[in-house]
């Protein structure tokens, strides 16, 4: 699994139902003249940009705070300029050089600069909070008025995708200093901005086309237009809420509402109103991936490092029956890398049951008929496909060829601990992006985070490794999608992972909105969303 940044996995929302209710009430009022309307289970914890790390802070942040650059619509294999005119990557993909657009103000007037750049960005590092591993090893410092360098200790050629993030979004050195914000190195100890940013007062703060006007992690967030916005993508809305609802009450509130999203939808919730022709449902998958892997470590198991084991269980799986588990929308993963990024493999790469290999890669191992215990987190779901169900039908599958399979689930918390551990034989994990990029799954190579998880130490495979490397420092982005396909199919070939599925991401819009669509970093960019 990832490394579980809190934010990002949010999986069990606390909502109170009062709330749900009472906020139902207000539909038919906020839904009308000029105001969109986002229901979603809320778990955001703060507005303020450089500490947040939450997909409904996402939606909010999105729309108060610009970034040196963003995406558009559903694309996030492809950052594009925002507050960035142009910008260059050296060679060894270790300094990047950023132009500032001239002409960008904040909300109360204020010019914005490289001092605000610099400013926002150390303060997310010094913060210490969930999202200042996202320039880990980064130092940044202004070139001029209106340059910004970004210089990285190692290679990293994900850093376009990383500022596209809205905890990077650029904030009001000036005002912020004025509100109790510091980027000092004790930041984490001496900034008392939050409260700030968590209040209608903190107008002037960013320089997107929205500002905030009510904050409340429980109830609802409200944006209004931003007066003096710079650029020319002004706010379509009077008013944008994003209200916190359990998926029982978005269901009903999307059928009542006009101008109207809901995020947190089942697939079988979605199954219902699929034909309401005032509703557009879209059944898209998901940014995670399941996949089981085997330990390589013979001091953990005689049986899982077994390269005709592996091989057994790659062809044993029914893939077919197991995308069935998470219902219409879900996909065969056909590599480690989610279909929506750069560097992802296309279906046909994709790997296919053969029972009758299977079957002779299992007497191949000379394992005969011993057991193998499948172990996995017995309390998670991941966008409604529950881990135990995966599990059965993993089971399911290998027994069906002569595999004899226990299974063992675990609560989360103790399942992690194993996996982190690396003490895990034989698991059925899952990964969701800290960004959206290929080079996040170079953790998955020998020697690296999850790598080095499965018993697969550096030196395990230099070919592979030999890749990595040259993927760490590539930029082009042709190049880099040609190198993370190879990666994933030798992966796929030699590697102790096996990729299974992207679960459903379900999203509901009215269909008299237009540009509304999910976007797996922001959820919904409420800036590039209006009425028809």
């Amino acid at each position: 699994m990832k490394r579980l940044r809190s934010a990002r996995l949010a999986l069990i929302p606390v909502v109170a139902i009062a709330v749900a209710v009472a906020a139902q009430g207000a539909t038919a009022r906020s839904s009308a003249g000029g105001t969109l309307v986002i229901d979603r289970s809320f778990e955001i914890k703060t507005a303020d940009p450089q500490r947040a790390f939450e997909p409904t802070a996402s939606i909010v942040n999105r729309a108060v705070f610009d970034t040196l650059l963003t995406y558009k619509g559903a694309d996030v294999a492809h950052p594009v300029p925002q507050l960035a005119e142009s910008y260059t990557a050296s060679k060894d993909a270790k300094t990047f050089t950023f132009k500032l657009k001239k002409n960008v103000h904040f909300a109360d007037g204020t010019p914005l600069t490289s001092a605000d750049v610099v400013f926002s960005f150390n303060r997310l590092i010094n913060l210490k909070g969930n999202p200042s591993f996202l320039l880990a090893d980064v130092s940044v410092a202004a070139k001029g008025k209106y340059g910004v360098v970004l210089k990285s200790k190692v290679p990293n050629t994900a850093l376009p995708a990383i500022l596209a993030n809205t905890s990077l979004g650029i904030v009001n050195s000036k005002l912020v200093k004025a509100h109790g914000g510091t980027d000092a190195a004790d930041a984490d100890k001496t900034d008392k901005a939050e409260q700030w940013f968590n209040s209608g007062n903190s107008v002037g703060a960013g320089s997107g086309p929205y500002v905030l006007k009510q904050y409340s992690t429980t109830s609802q967030l409200v944006l209004q237009p931003n007066a003096k916005y710079w650029g020319p993508n002004k706010a379509k809305w009077s008013s944008v809420v994003v209200r916190n609802m359990i998926s029982a009450t978005q269901l009903i509130n999307i059928q009542r509402g006009s101008h109207e999203v809901a995020i947190d939808l089942a697939s079988d919730q979605a199954q219902g109103i699929r034909k309401n022709k005032k509703l557009k449902v879209s059944l898209t998958p998901s940014t995670w991936v399941f996949w089981l892997f085997a330990n390589n470590n013979k001091d953990i198991s005689q049986i899982t490092p077994n390269k005709h084991f592996q091989n057994a269980v790659r062809y044993a799986i029914d893939y077919r029956s197991v995308v069935g588990v998470a219902g219409p929308g879900a996909i065969q993963a056909p590599g480690i890398i989610p279909n929506m990024f750069l560097g992802s493999l296309p279906q046909k790469m994709r790997i296919n049951q053969n029972g009758a290999k299977a079957k002779w890669e299992l007497a191949a191992s000379a394992i005969g008929s011993g057991k193998i215990t499948l172990e996995f987190p017995s309390d998670l779901t991941i966008n409604g496909v529950p881990f135990a169900s995966m599990a059965q039908k993993v089971q399911a599958n290998l027994q069906s060829v002569g595999f004899n399979v226990e299974l063992a689930g675990a609560p989360v918390g103790t399942w992690l601990q194993k996996y982190r551990d690396g003490k895990m034989a034989f698991g059925l994990s899952l990964w969701g992006p800290d960004y959206p990029d290929p080079a996040d799954y170079l953790a998955f190579l020998p020697g690296k985070l999850v790598g080095t998880r499965a018993g697969w130490p550096a030196g395990s495979d230099p070919p592979l490794e030999k890749l990595g490397d040259q993927a760490l420092v590539t930029t082009n982005a042709k190049a880099r999608q040609k190198l993370y396909q190879q990666i994933q199919q030798k992966l796929n070939a030699d590697g102790p992972f096996f990729p299974l599925i992207q679960p459903t991401q379900v999203f509901v819009a009215t269909t008299d909105l237009k540009g509304a669509v999910f976007n797996p970093v922001y959820q919904i960019d409420v800036t590039q969303v209006s009425a028809k």
